[in-house]
């Protein structure tokens, strides 16, 4: 179909919808049902074809098995949580803490074995540094500072192993599609990773601040202090009080996870005719080898916890239980792909082409997309829901405009980033808040000022990489 302006509609509801409700998917909602009824101009033609836009999104294989992944991870936490792996871990390390500084580095020590999710970090990590802050005199805002710099700023710069990489690879690779772009989704993402700008520069300043023992901030009132009601799966906090931390259920499932990883990508490429080992990882399907490792992992987890005497009907509940803290995320990822493919049968590419390509110069269009994705990211709190809404446009600037894409990609998961970091709808800011005991707003405001510094240095960076390229 020739690009109208009609192809921006959707987009168009969808954000100052997601910034005024402060959800997304009754945006998406929305926006899914604009779009079809700008196909069909008949409210019972704009439903079957938003139905079927949703349908044609879920049997597609590529995104089955992103769904698929996203849940069987989540089903992996949710039984590394109920049989104590990371508790067991955090709680056996922390007792060997004696300095402030030493408290600090703890919290990034833990990072190699907690990094799947942030919320799984913030929960495990939250209780424990509460436990000693009085003991080191800590500032209770900087701790909290210090675990939320240290849960999504890094999980989004991570190539394989956690629940954001299928999701991240998948915005790209519809958006890709979308503007009939041939290249492969995860070389791109990997490509992408190094121009995160904004999580790069966010986890340089959090560990300055842990090596000079720089204070962040002013001194802390009673303001700040506080208890903060929201919080989503209290019922989980209460239960993970009560189990035995074991470090080994944890260590267990993590170096099989890994393991399997990079053998079901070699072998993969392999399969797919590959002369090397570089070409295989190449060439391998990412969330193929990601899914094939998950799931092994999986049934050899199930079969070692029983072992360790784990009971399995609680295993089997923590499964569904921890998948189905991911059908929110799943189900948001299944109406941006279905609005994706609406406002592609309207022609967003070609309108997109055709009009802003023809106005923003190509150098501009990275520290654009971030600075537009920064502003949308904050007000609804999602780097997911970011993520979704602005790749197709920023993929569709990039390659019309000449831009480079993989700094364009970069810049729009930077500005997501942004966002759920810095927002105080944002899941992490809501959680650390909660589980340090602090007002939630005002703990907000404390790391906003932080945040702004990083996204200014970013900004700057994106205004100045493409012409540095070139």
């Amino acid at each position: 179909m020739e690009g109208t302006w009609w192809s921006l509609l959707p987009f168009l509801l969808i954000i100052p919808l997601a910034v005024w409700l402060k959800e997304l998917l009754p945006g998406l909602a929305v926006g899914l049902l604009v779009g079809a009824f700008c196909l069909e101009w008949s409210v019972i033609g704009a439903i079957e074809r938003a139905v079927s836009a949703i349908v044609h999104a879920l049997v597609d294989d590529e995104h089955v098995k992103v769904a698929l992944f996203l849940y069987l991870f989540g089903s992996l936490i949710g039984m590394m949580q109920i049989t104590g792996g990371i508790k067991g871990f955090v709680e056996r390390l922390s007792g060997r803490i004696r300095t402030k500084r030493g408290l600090l580095f703890f919290v990034w020590l833990t990072v190699p074995v907690t990094f799947f999710m942030p919320m799984f970090r913030i929960m495990l990590l939250g209780p424990v540094m509460k436990a000693v802050l009085r003991q080191f005199r800590v500032d209770r805002r900087r701790m909290a500072y210090m675990i939320d710099v240290s849960t999504e700023p890094i999980i989004v710069l991570l190539p394989a192993a956690t629940a954001f990489v299928g999701f991240m690879t998948s915005v790209v690779d519809g958006a890709l599609v979308q503007n009939g772009i041939r290249e492969s989704a995860y070389d791109l993402f990997l490509r992408s990773l190094p121009y995160n700008l904004f999580a790069i520069i966010a986890l340089a300043i959090g560990l300055l601040t842990t090596v000079l023992n720089i204070r962040i901030g002013r001194p802390p009132g009673k303001k700040g202090e506080g208890t903060v009601n929201k919080l989503h799966g209290l019922g989980l906090r209460k239960e993970l009080s009560l189990i035995a931390g074991e470090p080994l259920h944890l260590f267990v499932p993590l170096a099989l996870l890994i393991v399997l990883t990079f053998a079901f990508f070699a072998y993969d490429g392999w399969r797919r005719g590959a002369d090397n080992w570089l070409a295989a990882f190449s060439q391998a399907d990412a969330t193929w080898a990601m899914l094939l490792a998950l799931f092994v992992t999986l049934f050899v987890s199930i079969l070692f916890y029983v072992w360790r005497r784990q009971s399995l009907p609680e295993l089997i509940y923590h499964f569904f239980a921890g998948g189905n803290e991911l059908m929110a995320p799943i189900g948001m990822l299944v109406l941006v792909w279905a609005v994706s493919g609406v406002a592609g049968e309207l022609g967003f590419a070609a309108y997109v082409s055709s009009t802003f390509a023809t106005w923003l110069p190509g150098p501009f269009v990275p520290a654009s997309v971030f600075l537009a994705g920064s502003f949308l990211s904050y007000f609804i709190g999602s780097s997911w829901g970011t993520w979704g809404m602005l790749m197709p446009l920023g993929v569709a600037l990039a390659h019309a405009t000449g831009a480079p894409l993989d700094v364009t990609i970069g810049a729009v998961f930077a500005s997501g980033t942004f966002g759920a970091f810095a927002s105080p709808l944002g899941d992490t800011t809501i959680t650390t808040a909660a589980m340090m005991d602090m007002d939630l707003l005002s703990y907000a405001k404390y790391k906003l000022r932080i945040s702004l510094i990083c996204a200014g240095l970013s900004l700057l960076g994106y205004a100045l990489l493409p012409l540095w390229i070139s």
